[in-house]
């Protein structure tokens, strides 16, 4: 999760952010190849969702309030490109919404499902002199045990959110299982180290409910064990709706 500090931050990561754009513009470029060498058009996907709270990574971006989000998502072939967008809230009476990019290909190999790409994340209206904005590399795989999926994930940023040339990894390990035909439960475990000596674990657990066919309604227990780091690293239990169309 990336430190949410409340406070004036010095150091520039305008680079590395830089090169997580570049990589989203050839994620873009390789979906143009895609599309002239093949007959079959992308996929287009939209969601939209509202939430109690937005947590990221165990911990609250919003202070706790409300979150309305929404996206849209390209995916042609084993690539794919998207954007996605919420309101936060990090305390500094400046910074009011943040703005995902992303892009990446999606290959099966070795009797896995991988998830290979990078994710850029923009901060509107943050303070004079905050380096919020940020790039992470990342790599996730997955498989089907029985009825079950299992999951691993790792990401990977040079120069974290909130901190000067601070380098930072997060790995969790996840698990999905359809318990009833409208019905998934899941949850993760996950640790977010940075250099600045920063660390926590963080875990999730909660249900989903396919309410229709682009409907879903999610009730998710949050948790770290950096309580002592504020309010916003507690416990909470989080109820959202979420629309995909």
């Amino acid at each position: 999760m990336r430190k949410k500090i409340h406070a004036p931050v010095l150091g520039v990561n305008n680079a590395v952010f830089g090169i997580g754009c570049a990589a989203a513009l050839i994620g873009a470029g390789l979906f143009g190849e895609a599309q002239a060498g093949e007959a079959a058009k992308p996929k287009i996907s939209f969601n939209a969702a509202i939430a109690s709270d937005y947590a990221f990574r165990g911990v609250s971006q919003t202070f706790e309030d409300p979150a309305v989000q929404a996206g849209v998502d390209v995916t042609h072939g084993i690539f794919y490109t998207g954007a996605w967008a919420s309101n936060v809230d990090f305390g500094d009476g400046e910074t009011d919404a943040e703005v995902d990019l992303y892009a990446g290909v999606r290959p099966r190999f070795a009797g896995l499902n991988w998830d290979l790409g990078v994710v850029g994340y923009l901060y509107t209206g943050q303070p004079d002199g905050a380096d919020y904005n940020y790039a992470e590399l990342k790599a996730a795989a997955s498989r089907n045990v029985g009825r079950a999926t299992l999951g691993a994930a790792v990401y990977y940023s040079p120069d974290f959110f909130g901190a000067s040339e601070d380098e930072a990894t997060y790995a969790e390990i996840n698990a999905i299982y359809p318990a009833h035909e409208r019905v998934t439960v899941s949850g993760a475990v996950g640790h977010q180290w940075v250099s600045s000596d920063l660390d926590y674990v963080t875990w999730n657990l909660g249900a989903a409910w396919q309410a229709t066919d682009h409907l879903a309604l999610d009730l998710r227990y949050h948790d770290t064990d950096g309580h002592d780091f504020g309010q916003t690293y507690d416990s909470r239990v989080i109820l959202s709706l979420k629309a995909v169309l």
